[in-house]
C-alpha cells in the first residue's frame, strides 16, 4: 500500500515528494500526474517567485503586502508562516540547481512585482516556472523509490468513514481503470481556469482536485475570488508576463495614453507616479482596462478589445537580457517585434484564489486528505494574490502538506479496509459504462463552450446579483445536460472523449461553486466586484465564503472568520 499518493505531477507535487522521501526514506510514495510531469503547468510560470532576501526587505513587510493585497482576507497565521519559509525554499531550489538570474557581484536578482513595495522577486530571466519545475523533476530523480503514474487520471478519492483510502484512476494511454489503495493522498493538481473562455491556463487546468474533494465532501473556500492578468495575448490567452511591465513597461491605451494615471489603483495619492503605476495590483489594472473600453479608448481587433503593452523604450539589448521570452512569445504568436511594436493585451483570467479548504499544515476535513497549490486554499491570498507568490506557496506548501501526510501515515498502519475494494469496483463499472457510447445528445465542445461564456458573463471582472442568478439556473441545466451528451468513441486505448466528459463534468461542478459563493458575497472586494454592492463590507463579509456538496449535489455557501493575527483591516494601499 502506499503511504503518500499526490494526485498532481506540478511544482506543489513534486515538491510534496521531494519532501516524503528526504523525511522518511521508508514511507512509500507516489506520484498520479494527469500529464508527464514536465508538461505540468507550472512550467508556464515567468515572473519570479517572491522571498525576503536584500538587507532593508522585512518579513513584515512581505506579510503586510500580501495582507492589504488581500483585501484583508487572507488567513494571517498562514500568510506569517509562508513568508517565513519562502526564503528557505528559493534557497534549498538554488541548492538543487535552479539558475536563479545574479547581479553582477554575483547576488541574486531581485524585480520590483505588482503590490510588493519592495522589490524581492527572485527570477531566472522570464522563464522561472520553467526552470523551478525542471529543477524539482532532477531532483525527484535522485529517489528512485518514488513511484511515478505518467499519464493516469484521477476519477475517484476512496472515501470511507471519513477518512480517505486512496484514489482510482485511469491509465490514459490503456484504457485500464485501477485503484490505487493509499494511507494519506495529497491533491496538487493546480486551478480550474478553463471553466472560462479566455486564460492564460492550460487545458489541463480543469479543476480536477477541487471537484474530487467536493463530491467526497470536504468544502471549497473562497471560490469567487478569480483573479484576471492585465496582460494577456488576444485570441491565445498566453501570458505576458507581469515582469515586461516591472522592467519598465507601459501600459497605453488606443491614443498612446498612459491611462493607468486615471484611476485609483491603491496608491497613497490619486495620481500615482508614472514610474510605478503599471504595478500596481491585478484586480485594480484588469477594472482599469474595463473602464477604458466603457469610455471607448481600447483599440477593436476581431479578438475582442485591447490596449497596448509598450516596451519599446526598453531597447532591445535589455529585452534580450531581461525578458528574452516575452520577445519569443510576441513573434511566435503575434508575428511583432516587441523592441519596435507595441503588443495588444487584454485582461485574461489567470489563477483562482479560492480551492479546497485546509488548515496550515494542507489538512482538508476529511482524514488523510490533503491539498497544496493552487489546487488549496489555505488561505494565503485572500480576495487577490500578489504576483510571485504562487511559486514559493507551492514549495511551502507542499513540503508542509507533505511532512504532514508522511506523520499521519506513520500513524496509520492498519490494512486496507473491504470498502476500498468495493469503491473501486463500483467506480470502474461506471466508467465501462461510459465507454459503451451514446449515439443521441451534445457535444461535449457545445457544453462547454455555453459553460464557459455563462462564467465569463456572470462572474467575470464585474459581477451583478440578476445575472448571478440566471447563471445559477443555467448551470444546473447544462450539468443536468451533461449526463446525456453524445459519445462516439468507443475504445480503451487514449479515449480522450471520455477524458473530455470527465472534465466536463468536473469543470460544471466547480463553476457552480464560483457563481454560489460570488452571489452570496454582497460586497466589492479584491477580485470581486459587485456593481450591486459597490462597497468592502466588513461587518458583514471580513470572512472566507465555504462552500458545501449538498445531498442533491448543489452548493450550499456559508461563512468562516478569518484568522487575523497582527494586522487589522484597513484600506489596500500600495508604494508607500
Amino acid at each position: 500500500m502506499i503511504d503518500v499518493l499526490i494526485v498532481g505531477g506540478g511544482g506543489a507535487g513534486l515538491r510534496a515528494a521531494i519532501a516524503v522521501a528526504e523525511q522518511d526514506p521508508a514511507c512509500k510514495v507516489a506520484v498520479v500526474s494527469k500529464v508527464y510531469p514536465m508538461r505540468s503547468h507550472t512550467v508556464s510560470a515567468e515572473g519570479g517567485a517572491a522571498a525576503v532576501i536584500d538587507i532593508g526587505d522585512t518579513l513584515d513587510e512581505h506579510c503586510y503586502d500580501t495582507i492589504s493585497g488581500g483585501d484583508w482576507l487572507c488567513d494571517q497565521d498562514a500568510v506569517e508562516a509562508f513568508v517565513a519559509e519562502a526564503p528557505r525554499e528559493l534557497i534549498q531550489l538554488e541548492h538543487w540547481g535552479c539558475p536563479w538570474s545574479r547581479e553582477g557581484d554575483g547576488r541574486v536578482a531581485v524585480r520590483p512585482f505588482g503590490g510588493m513595495k519592495r522589490e524581492r522577486t527572485w527570477y531566472a530571466a522570464d522563464k522561472t516556472g520553467f526552470h523551478l519545475l525542471h529543477t524539482l523533476f532532477q531532483t525527484t530523480l535522485k529517489y528512485q523509490d518514488i513511484i511515478r503514474y505518467d499519464e493516469w487520471y484521477v476519477t475517484k478519492l476512496v472515501v470511507d468513514d471519513g477518512r480517505v483510502h486512496g484514489v482510482v484512476a485511469v491509465e490514459i494511454r490503456t484504457g485500464r481503470i485501477e485503484t490505487i489503495p493509499a494511507r494519506t493522498v495529497i491533491l496538487a493538481t493546480g486551478g480550474c481556469g478553463r471553466v472560462f473562455p479566455f486564460t492564460t491556463n492550460a487545458a489541463i487546468k480543469t479543476g480536477d482536485g477541487m471537484a474530487l474533494a467536493y463530491r467526497e465532501g470536504a468544502p471549497l473556500k473562497d471560490m469567487e475570488f478569480v483573479q484576471y492578468h492585465p496582460t494577456g495575448l488576444p485570441f491565445t490567452g498566453i501570458l505576458i508576463t507581469e515582469a515586461a511591465r516591472a522592467e519598465g513597461g507601459w501600459l497605453i491605451n488606443k491614443d498612446g495614453y498612459r491611462y493607468l494615471q486615471d484611476y485609483d489603483l491603491g496608491t497613497p495619492t490619486p495620481t500615482p507616479k508614472l514610474r510605478s503605476m503599471e504595478l500596481g495590483p491585478r484586480d485594480r489594472l484588469s477594472q482599469a482596462f474595463v473602464h477604458e473600453q466603457h469610455k471607448g479608448r481600447t483599440a477593436d481587433t476581431p479578438y475582442g478589445p485591447v490596449v497596448y503593452l509598450d516596451l519599446r523604450h526598453l531597447g532591445e539589448s535589455k529585452i534580450d537580457s531581461r525578458i528574452p521570452f516575452v520577445r519569443e512569445l510576441c513573434r511566435s504568436y503575434q508575428n511583432l517585434d516587441p523592441a519596435t511594436d507595441l503588443i495588444p493585451v487584454r485582461p485574461v483570467v489567470h489563477y483562482m484564489m479560492g480551492g479546497v479548504h485546509t488548515d496550515i499544515d494542507g489538512a482538508t476535513p476529511i482524514a488523510g486528505l490533503y491539498a497544496a497549490g493552487e489546487t488549496a486554499c489555505v488561505s494565503i491570498n485572500g480576495a487577490n494574490r500578489l504576483g510571485s507568490n504562487s511559486l514559493p506557496e507551492i514549495l511551502v506548501f507542499g513540503r508542509r502538506a507533505a511532512l504532514a501526510a508522511a506523520e499521519f501515515a506513520r500513524a496509520h498502519r492498519d490494512g486496507e479496509p473491504r470498502a476500498v475494494r468495493t469503491q473501486g469496483e463500483d467506480e470502474r463499472r461506471l466508467l465501462e459504462r461510459e465507454r459503451e457510447g451514446r449515439r443521441t445528445g451534445e457535444r461535449v465542445a457545445d457544453l462547454r463552450e455555453r459553460m464557459q461564456h455563462t462564467l465569463e458573463g456572470a462572474a467575470g471582472i464585474y459581477r451583478t446579483g440578476d445575472v448571478l442568478a440566471k447563471a445559477v439556473d443555467t448551470l444546473a441545466d447544462l450539468r443536468a445536460r451533461a449526463e446525456e451528451v453524445r459519445f462516439d468513441d468507443t475504445g480503451v486505448a487514449f479515449n480522450t472523449e471520455l477524458l473530455n466528459l470527465l472534465e466536463l463534468r468536473t469543470m460544471l461542478e466547480v463553476a457552480q461553486t464560483i457563481v454560489a459563493c460570488a452571489l452570496n458575497r454582497q460586497e466589492s472586494r479584491g477580485a470581486h466586484q459587485r456593481t450591486d454592492f459597490t462597497a468592502r463590507d466588513d461587518d458583514s463579509f471580513l470572512a472566507h465564503s465555504l462552500v458545501h456538496r449538498a445531498p442533491d449535489g448543489t452548493p450550499s455557501v456559508g461563512l468562516l472568520p478569518v484568522t487575523i493575527t497582527r494586522w487589522p483591516p484597513g484600506e489596500r494601499v500600495y508604494g508607500r
